[in-house]
C-alpha cells in the first residue's frame, strides 16, 4: 500500500480490508462482469473501456494505490486480487489455446526475428541543439494502436547524431502477436510503403510518410544500427521451429497434467474408500439403533403387562389378609363372650378367665398393631405405585432406551416394599409358639435380601448402559459434523445440504434496490445496505429481544418495538424486515452469545433441520449418481 496515501486518508486499514473482502466476494459471485472475451476485459468500477488482461491489471493496481476514497481504493484492490487469483488460470489456459494455433498459410521455413518485431523507417526528424530529434516511442505506439495493430512497445533507435529516423515495434510473442505484425506489414504494403517500396526508392525522393515491415533475416544480419539492435533483442527462427518448440512445451504440459490427474485419481480413490467405511459404519449404527428401538418397544409392552398383573396380585393378597384378620377378630370376640358367661360359675374358672382375658387383650393389641402396619403397608404400596408412575413418565421423555432398566428397578423396589410390609405384618401376628409364622418371616427375609441384590445388579447394569448411550451419542454427533463438512460446498438448491444459520439473505435487498434505483446503482446500493445490516446483526451492543412469561416458564422473543427494527420496516418494507427477523431468530437459537454464523445440516425441501439418516442417505445417493456418470 502507498504510504503517502495512507497518511493523507482518514480511514483505517481494517476498513479498507473489510470493503475489499466484500467487493472480492461480489466479483467471485459474478455480480460485476470483468471478462468480455478471451482477450478483452473491462473494469466494472470505471468508465466502460476495453483493455487487455495486462493493461487492466496495471490499471487496477494503479487505481488501488493512488485513489483517496475508501470504496474506490477497496474496489480496485479487490479487482487486482480477483484477476490474479481467479482470472489468471483462465487467461493462461485461453492464451495457451490461442498459441497452439499457428498460421498455416505462411512459409514455415521463412526466417523471422523472434519475438516478432516490426521496423518503421523514414520517421520525420529535425536538427535541434546539435542533435536530431523526432517523435517519441509512445506517440508512435498510440498511432499504431489506433490502427488496430496492438503493439507492446515502440522505441526509436538513437546513435551519436541523435534520432536515426528508425523505430523498432515489438509485438506479443504469441500467434495473435504474429497476426498483428503481419497485419502491420500488409497495411504498409497496401499503401505502397512496404520494404520493397523503400528499397525501390533508395535513390529517389521517399516523401515524408513512414515505411514499415516485419523484421526478417536480412534485417537481422545487416551491419546497421537496426541489425545491431535486432541481434541484441531477438533470434532468427522459422515458423516450423516455433511450432516444434510449442509442441515440446505442450507435450511436457500434457505429461505433467497426466501425472497430476493420476495423483488426483489416487486421492479420489482414497476418499471413496473412506466414504465407504463411513457409510458402512453409519448403516450398521442405524440398523443397530432400529433393532434396539424395536426390542425396547417389545420389552416395554411386556413390563407394562407384568406391572399390571403384579399390582392386581398385590391387591388380592391384601384383601385376603384383611378378611383373615377380620375373621380372627370375630373369633376372639366370640371367645370373650363365652368366657364372660362362664365367669359366674366358679372362682377358679374366674381366675382362668382373667388370665385368658389378659392373653386375649394382648393378642387383640397385637392384631390391632398388625392391622395398623397392614394399613401403612397399603399406603406405602399406593404411594410407591404413584411415584413409579410419575418417574416413568419423566424418564420416558428424557431417555427412552433406559426405561426398561428403570422400570425393572422400580418393580424390584415395589417388591421389596411389599416384602417389608408383609414382614412387619408377620412379626406382629406371630408369637413365640407360632412356628409357621417364623418360617414365613425367614422366607420373606431371604427373598428380600435376594431382591435387594438383584436391585444392586440392575443399578450397575443401568450405569453401564448410560455410559454406552453417551458414547453412541458422541459417535452420532461426530458423524453429523463430518456430514456438514462434506456438504458445505454443495448448492442450497439441493434437498439436503448445509444452511448457514444466522446469515442475512441479500435477495430482498437487491429486489428493493432494483425498484428504487437505476440498474447501475441498484447492485451497489443493495450491497451497502446488506453489509450495514450484517454489521448490526454482529453488534453485541444491539439486543432486540425481550423476555415473556409462558405458563410456568419464560421465553425470549424478538422485540418488534425496537427502534432499529421499526425504522427498517418503515423505510425498506416487509420483505427486508422479515429477512432481518429470520436472521435474528436463527442467531438467537444457534449462537446468541458469539453472534457468528453456524453451519447446520438442513432439509431445504421441508424447511427444517435434517436428521443424520437423511444426510447419510442423500450423500450415498449422490455418490452413486456420480459413480454411474463415470
Amino acid at each position: 500500500m502507498d504510504h503517502s496515501s495512507e497518511e493523507d486518508s482518514d480511514f483505517s486499514e481494517s476498513e479498507i480490508e473489510e470493503y475489499e473482502d466484500r467487493y472480492y466476494e461480489d466479483l467471485k459471485k459474478g455480480k460485476f462482469k470483468v471478462k468480455i472475451s478471451d482477450e478483452i476485459f473491462r473494469c466494472p468500477f470505471c468508465q466502460r473501456k476495453n483493455h487487455r488482461y495486462k493493461d487492466l491489471l496495471q490499471h487496477a493496481s494503479g487505481k488501488g494505490k493512488s485513489s483517496r476514497g475508501i470504496k474506490e481504493k477497496a474496489k480496485h484492490i479487490a479487482l487486482v486480487k480477483y484477476m490474479e487469483t481467479d482470472l489468471a488460470p483462465v487467461v493462461a489456459c485461453s492464451q495457451s489455446i490461442v498459441e497452439s494455433e499457428p498460421p498455416m498459410e505462411r512459409d514455415r521455413d521463412e526466417y523471422f526475428v523472434y519475438p516478432w518485431v516490426g521496423v518503421v523507417v523514414n520517421i520525420a526528424t529535425e536538427y535541434k541543439d546539435g542533435r536530431y530529434v523526432g517523435k517519441s516511442g509512445s506517440n508512435l505506439r498510440e498511432q499504431l494502436t489506433r490502427k488496430g495493430f496492438n503493439p507492446v512497445r515502440v522505441h526509436p533507435l538513437w546513435n551519436y547524431r541523435g534520432h536515426s529516423g528508425i523505430a523498432v515495434v515489438e509485438f506479443n510473442k504469441d500467434w495473435p502477436g504474429f497476426n498483428n505484425a503481419m497485419s502491420f506489414e500488409k497495411y504498409f504494403e497496401a499503401d505502397h510503403h512496404g520494404k520493397k517500396d523503400w528499397v525501390a526508392k533508395m535513390h529517389r525522393d521517399r516523401g515524408t510518410q513512414i515505411y514499415g515491415w516485419v523484421a526478417r533475416d536480412d534485417d537481422y544480419n545487416a551491419e546497421t544500427i537496426l541489425g545491431e539492435n535486432l541481434r541484441k533483442s531477438g533470434d532468427l527462427k522459422t515458423i516450423a521451429d516455433i511450432v516444434a518448440e510449442d509442441n515440446r512445451k505442450t507435450s511436457k504440459l500434457v505429461t505433467n497434467l497426466e501425472n497430476v490427474i493420476e495423483v488426483k485419481n489416487k486421492h479420489l480413490k482414497e476418499i471413496e474408500n473412506k466414504f465407504n467405511e463411513r457409510d458402512l459404519s453409519l448403516k450398521n449404527l442405524m440398523d443397530q439403533n432400529d433393532r434396539l428401538h424395536h426390542a425396547y418397544n417389545e420389552e416395554i409392552k411386556k413390563m407394562q403387562q407384568n406391572a399390571r398383573d403384579h399390582y392386581k396380585k398385590i391387591f388380592n393378597e391384601h384383601e385376603k389378609l384383611k378378611s383373615k384378620l377380620d375373621q380372627q377378630r370375630n373369633e376372639l370376640e366370640m371367645r370373650g363372650k363365652e368366657l364372660e358367661k362362664r365367669e359366674a360359675q366358679n372362682e377358679s374358672e374366674r381366675k382362668k378367665l382373667i388370665e385368658e382375658k389378659k392373653k386375649n387383650a394382648m393378642r387383640n393389641s397385637s392384631l390391632e398393631m398388625a392391622a395398623l402396619e397392614q394399613k401403612r403397608a397399603d399406603e406405602n404400596v399406593l404411594r410407591v405405585a404413584e411415584d413409579q408412575k410419575r418417574a416413568k413418565e419423566d424418564l420416558h421423555k428424557r431417555i427412552l432406551h433406559l426405561e426398561k432398566q428403570l422400570d425393572a428397578k422400580q418393580a424390584l423396589e415395589l417388591e421389596i416394599e411389599r416384602l417389608k410390609g408383609n414382614l412387619n405384618v408377620m412379626k406382629h401376628m406371630g408369637g413365640d409358639e407360632d412356628s409357621e409364622v417364623k418360617e414365613k418371616v425367614e422366607a420373606m427375609v431371604k427373598s428380600l435380601e435376594e431382591k435387594e441384590g438383584e436391585l444392586e445388579d440392575l443399578e450397575a447394569l443401568n450405569q453401564a448402559l448410560i455410559v454406552k448411550e453417551r458414547k453412541s451419542n458422541d459417535e452420532v454427533q461426530e458423524a453429523r459434523k463430518e456430514l456438514i463438512n462434506g456438504l458445505k460446498e454443495r448448492s442450497s438448491c439441493i434437498s439436503i445440504g448445509v444452511k448457514r444459520m444466522g446469515e442475512l439473505d441479500s435477495k430482498p435487498f437487491h429486489e428493493l434496490c432494483k425498484r428504487k434505483y437505476s440498474s447501475e446503482e441498484a447492485d451497489q446500493m443493495a450491497v451497502e445496505l446488506c453489509s450495514a445490516w450484517e454489521l448490526y446483526l454482529r453488534d453485541p451492543e444491539w439486543h432486540p429481544y425481550k423476555i415473556i412469561a409462558v405458563k410456568n416458564d419464560h421465553e425470549e422473543i424478538i422485540d418488534v418495538e425496537d427502534k432499529k427494527l421499526k425504522g427498517l420496516k418503515k423505510e425498506l418494507g416487509d420483505e427486508v424486515y422479515n429477512a432481518v427477523i429470520t436472521a435474528l431468530k436463527e442467531m438467537n437459537e444457534y449462537n446468541p452469545s458469539g453472534r457468528y454464523i453456524i453451519p447446520e445440516l438442513w432439509n431445504f425441501k421441508e424447511a427444517r433441520k435434517a436428521t443424520l439418516k437423511e444426510g447419510a442417505t442423500f450423500l450415498l445417493n449422490l455418490w452413486r449418481t456420480q459413480k454411474r456418470k463415470k
